[in-house]
This record gives structure tokens, sequence and C-alpha cells, in this order.
């Protein structure tokens, strides 16, 4: 079973490495946390500074929209579709 750790965790642990300057696998000695796992939430902080680690379940702001967008797009082409029966519907009946 892996850990689960927090935002507030993982930042003040980059912090130790960058602004403190130590050592990765120091700081992985430290806490019990692996060296990849430390090179993985840098990596993920220097990708995307204070929007990194959005915590389980949650997505990035920019991941959002992106779903959101395409439910949207989803949405329009069901009704699309549905306005386009409807007028073949209404059109059969002129005849």
């Amino acid at each position: 079973m892996t850990k689960k750790y927090d935002k507030e965790f993982k930042l003040q642990t980059i912090q130790m490495i960058q602004e403190e300057g130590k050592a990765v696998a120091q700081v992985a000695r430290e806490l019990g946390v692996s060296e990849n796992t430390l090179y993985r939430w840098m990596t993920e902080y220097k990708e995307s500074g204070k929007q990194a680690f959005p915590g389980s379940g949650q997505l990035k702001p920019e991941d959002k929209a992106l779903r959101d967008m395409q439910k949207r797009i989803r949405d329009l082409e069901e009704e699309n579709e549905i306005l386009k029966k409807a007028m073949h519907y209404f059109a059969k009946d002129r005849r």
C-alpha cells in the first residue's frame, strides 16, 4: 500500500531540498520517502509551481477546464442531433 502525503508535506520537502540545499538522498532517508518519489515531486513542482499536487481526485485548473469544455462539446453535439431529428420529423409532416 502506498502512503499518501498532503500538499503541505510535499512543498516542505521540496523546500528542504531547494532552499536549504539538502541532498535528495539525505532528505529521503530522514523522511522515509524514496528518492524517486522526491525527484517526481520536484519535477511536478517545477512544471506546475503552486498548482502542483492538487490532491486525490482533484484536477489541475487547466485539466478541469479542458474536461468541462469536452463535456460541453458532447452536450452540444447531442443537442444538435436531437434538433436534426426534429427537423426531419417536421419536414415530413409538411409534404
